[in-house]
């Protein structure tokens, strides 16, 4: 069955899938853990280009990936110097202005890592609040372990997963003039 003459195509959500892995820093070269967009005291921080958070980086590549405008390296890559160092939230921010400026809307965005370490249950909520802010839509974190399986289980780095919604915001109809 076809869609009649003159009417609008249907504004269907799309989606988006983010993967994101960052080894554990050398530990004669410590980094602090930024992961979920808070600071881990005590924990061994990852390597990368920015502050290595991986599920604030899958976050951000599952919203380019479901407007297919690019991914993580098409906007924040390693040949680009102003963003050595920066903050996962800051790129996340950075990531969901992107997608509007690109004629999007976010539904939600939902992550989960991978990870023997560390013990993430006591601060989901603080995570998610400041994810959310950041892409100005909820963000919802979930964590799991490899059961000893693989990089993560071995200890020697964190995956992250994440998929997006989003849905294209109508143009506005030409003004008469009134």
């Amino acid at each position: 069955m076809g869609v009649a003459a003159g009417t609008p195509p249907m504004n269907l959500p799309r989606t988006g899938i983010g993967v994101d892995v960052h080894a554990y820093a050398p530990e004669d070269d410590p980094q602090p853990l930024w992961l979920g967009g808070l600071f881990w005291e005590g924990e061994r921080g990852l390597s990368g280009h920015s502050d290595g958070d991986c599920v604030a980086h899958a976050a951000a590549d599952a919203l380019f990936s479901a407007c297919g405008i690019g991914d993580l390296g098409t906007h924040f890559g390693t040949d680009r110097p102003e963003f050595a160092g920066a903050s996962g939230v800051k790129l996340l921010g950075e990531a969901a202005r992107i997608v509007r400026a690109a004629g999007f809307e976010i539904g939600n965005v939902a992550v989960q890592f991978v990870a023997n370490r560390p013990k993430f249950g006591p601060r989901r909520e603080e995570s998610q609040r400041v994810l959310s802010a950041a892409a100005g839509a909820p963000v919802s974190v979930t964590a799991t372990t490899s059961d000893g399986l693989g990089f993560t289980g071995r200890g020697e780095g964190i995956s992250a997963v994440a998929t997006a919604l989003v849905y294209a915001v109508p143009a506005a109809p030409p003004s008469d003039g009134d």
